[in-house]
């Protein structure tokens, strides 16, 4: 039996796929906004995206962000991601700041999730990984590649490596250059649901192609869907009262066969 992940009364891992919108809000006074915009709104998941941040350098400005964010939202599980530029994000920080960044967010008891990037330094992830456990926080560990879709066994050997480092759930997001490439996600990811994956997965196709890949989940095993409340944090993301609608429409029809 695969494992699920419970948090603040969300399971991952089972059902339908979870929607999780990305707070990217640049400055504090957007962040608070942008958090008491999503009190309304029918989401599972909350992550804050803070290489959008301005001051994300800042440590102490991130944790007062951080605290602001919690108060605001107290019983959404929250995800805290630094996405490199490398991967797609705003900014970099340097790889020091990046490790030292992360820890000390594991350490202040205000966020559920963290997002640690696959193609890290082996050691520093190993440690970053084995923090986040003793704070008893559920790690995803990511990879995101803006270039290209991957052949289908290099995805499943992503996800696949994503778990055998201790990573509570595996995330791959890729680009698609065709509808073959969309495809072949979805196929991977069917795979690596049924055969391989020990705990939740989370895959997407990116950009307008790949969108069938953002509602499909529950069908070939994707565990969480992101969606865009204001501003897009990824390429591809659908609304998130629109998406709420096809999800639940899909699971009708489902229950309808």
């Amino acid at each position: 039996m695969k494992k699920e992940i419970y948090l603040k009364g969300v399971t991952i891992g089972s059902g339908r796929p979870k929607i999780c919108v990305s707070l990217v809000g640049n400055s504090m006074e957007r962040l608070i906004e942008e958090a008491k915009g999503l009190r309304s709104l029918e989401i599972d998941l909350v992550e804050w995206r803070v290489d959008f941040f301005e001051d994300n350098s800042n440590v102490k400005l991130v944790k007062e962000a951080l605290e602001e964010i919690r108060h605001i939202l107290p019983d959404i599980p929250l995800i805290f991601t630094f996405r490199t530029e490398r991967e797609g994000g705003e900014k970099q920080l340097k790889i020091v700041d990046y490790f030292q960044l992360n820890k000390e967010i594991m350490e202040t008891d205000n966020i559920d999730l963290i997002d640690i990037e696959l193609f890290t330094d082996k050691e520093k992830r190993k440690t970053l990984i084995e923090c986040a456990h003793a704070n008893h926080l559920a790690v995803i560990v990511s990879n995101h590649d803006f270039d290209k879709t991957p052949s289908k066994d290099e995805i499943i050997s992503r996800l696949c490596l994503a778990e055998e480092i201790n990573g509570d759930i595996a995330k791959i997001a890729v680009m698609p250059c065709s509808a073959k490439d969309v495809i072949t996600l979805l196929d991977a990811t069917e795979t690596m649901y049924r055969t391989y994956a020990k705990g939740p997965i989370i895959t997407m196709s990116m950009g307008s192609m790949g969108v069938v890949s953002r509602i499909a989940g529950e069908i070939f095993g994707s565990a969480v869907t992101f969606a865009a409340a204001k501003q897009v944090s990824a390429p591809g993301q659908i609304a998130v009262t629109e998406l709420d609608q096809i999800l639940k429409r899909l699971k009708q029809t489902k229950k309808e066969i």
